[in-house]
């Protein structure tokens, strides 16, 4: 790894760009910055991006895509001015974000999976439908001529930085033939640029790229200038971009565990179940489950929760055994902790793991800051902690009868139920506030890439057309 500083340049559709505007992070690396008007520039060219991925068939792309998945994994690839292998991009992003090395390395393989099965991924989103759909547009499917055409020419999309496996989302559009225009998150500028680096070694047209690490006005403007935009972030963003139907936003999960009367007596059995839903990628994931309803048994379960969470302590970020997550942002850190011991003066809320754990919930530890996993007990729903999620092991837990607990669960990304009652089931699967339902002892963050858990990419870049007639 260079000691020097070492810049990551802007890619103009494939081209690297230096900007006058720079941003200094902590480990040697400097990021040039994007205006607005420049992404609009780019964007008046974007039809030879476009053109560029149509000459290629979409069996040819996916090849490429799977070639990608290794050099992603194994190879040296350039990063800015220099080289980056697996290990300098580890090491990089987890000074940047506090994930520790393991958690990157799992994220680095959920990178791997997505793009190696890309075929798999695909044939989720169309539901089977032949690669030679974005060659055409035109296939033959279940005895019908079926015709579908791209809404848009590009795709923009402004990353988070706090779990590199979201970049899994995109990957498919440009095997799909839709540029990518992309916004890095200031804490993981890397995750992006490597994923980009390695498609384009195994022979993608890099004008089929953009890089973009900029302002939020200029996220904003990839955004909405693109033909359709994909942006993460919290309940805030969602409103912000509600008026635009061209974006489609990721935001908070609150996703969930329910326990069915059937099945709350063996509530032992699910233990490991639960606390890897909790804790899985250092609880940052919006599909970590952040509540736990429950008919019954619930003091039981809390402590139980509560004994195992509290065995996930800080430890260095290049220990082999790290699974808590530091803050880069240590007053989002603090801001979160008060958040909650404040709700937790109002009545009918209860921090289990404060007496298990007996040390306050944020410490400095390994020259960072942590929040211990945390889990709290909720006499009902209306409590503000029974229904909220934080990028840290937290979860709530309510006793709610089962014939209530799904007019309480409000908008919730990913569901598992753990029951076997059909009656229920039938009332779950008809639920429509349920983006992704598990039915079994499933953890919320068990994702099966033939099955997108959260919107469908092709159907937002894509649109069927009815058609009839003599078509050669």
């Amino acid at each position: 790894m260079a000691t020097t500083m070492n810049h990551l340049h802007i890619l103009r559709l494939g081209q690297p760009y230096q900007s006058a505007d720079l941003v200094h992070l902590p480990n040697g690396f400097t990021t040039h910055t994007a205006n607005p008007g420049l992404i609009r520039r780019d964007l008046l060219r974007i039809n030879e991006s476009k053109a560029a991925l149509d000459a290629i068939p979409s069996d040819t792309l996916a090849t490429y895509c799977e070639e990608a998945a290794e050099l992603f994994m194994q190879a040296e690839l350039p990063c800015g001015e220099t080289t980056q292998s697996p290990q300098d991009y580890i090491e990089s992003l987890s000074n940047l974000t506090r994930l520790p090395h393991t958690l990157v390395r799992m994220n680095m393989e959920k990178i791997h999976a997505a793009m190696s099965q890309i075929r798999t991924v695909i044939s989720g989103l169309t539901r089977g439908m032949p690669l030679e759909i974005f060659d055409h547009g035109l296939t033959h499917h279940n005895n019908l001529d079926i015709n579908f055409y791209p809404t848009t020419d590009s795709l923009g999309v402004s990353l988070p930085s706090n779990a590199p496996a979201v970049n899994s989302l995109w990957i498919p559009a440009p095997v799909m033939k839709i540029p990518v225009l992309l916004k890095p998150g200031r804490e993981d500028p890397f995750t992006p640029l490597r994923i980009v680096q390695a498609l384009i070694q195994a022979d993608f047209p890099k004008e089929a790229f953009g890089y973009y690490p900029t302002t939020h006005e200029g996220g904003d403007t990839l955004l909405t200038s693109c033909g359709a935009g994909i942006s993460f972030g919290s309940d805030a963003t969602v409103k912000k971009y509600a008026p635009y139907p061209t974006i489609q936003v990721h935001g908070t999960g609150r996703s969930k565990i329910l326990i069915g009367e059937d099945m709350i007596h063996r509530w032992d059995e699910f233990l490991d179940v639960i606390v890897t839903s909790i804790s899985a990628n250092g609880g940052r994931s919006c599909i970590n489950t952040s509540a736990i309803l429950v008919p019954s048994h619930r003091e039981e379960l809390a402590n139980a929760i509560a004994s195992e969470l509290n065995k996930i302590q800080p430890l260095s970020r290049d220990d082999q055994n790290a699974l808590l997550c530091g803050f880069a942002n240590t007053d989002l850190a603090e801001g979160i902790d008060n958040l909650i011991d404040s709700h937790l003066e109002q009545p009918g809320a209860k921090d289990i793991t404060a007496s298990i754990r007996n040390t306050p919930r944020r410490i400095q530890a390994f020259k960072q800051t942590y929040l211990h996993p945390t889990i709290i007990s909720c006499d009902d729903h209306q409590h503000p902690l029974a229904n909220t999620e934080f990028m840290f092991p937290f979860a709530s837990i309510i006793e709610t009868p089962q014939d209530q607990m799904l007019s309480n669960i409000g908008e919730t990304l990913v569901v598992s139920a753990f029951t076997e009652d059909p009656d229920w089931i039938s009332e779950l699967l008809s639920t429509p506030n349920i983006e992704r339902l598990n039915i079994g002892p499933f953890p919320t963050n068990r994702v099966q890439w033939e099955q997108p858990h959260e919107g469908n990419l092709f159907e937002f870049l894509y649109r069927r057309r009815a058609i009839q007639g003599t078509l050669g």
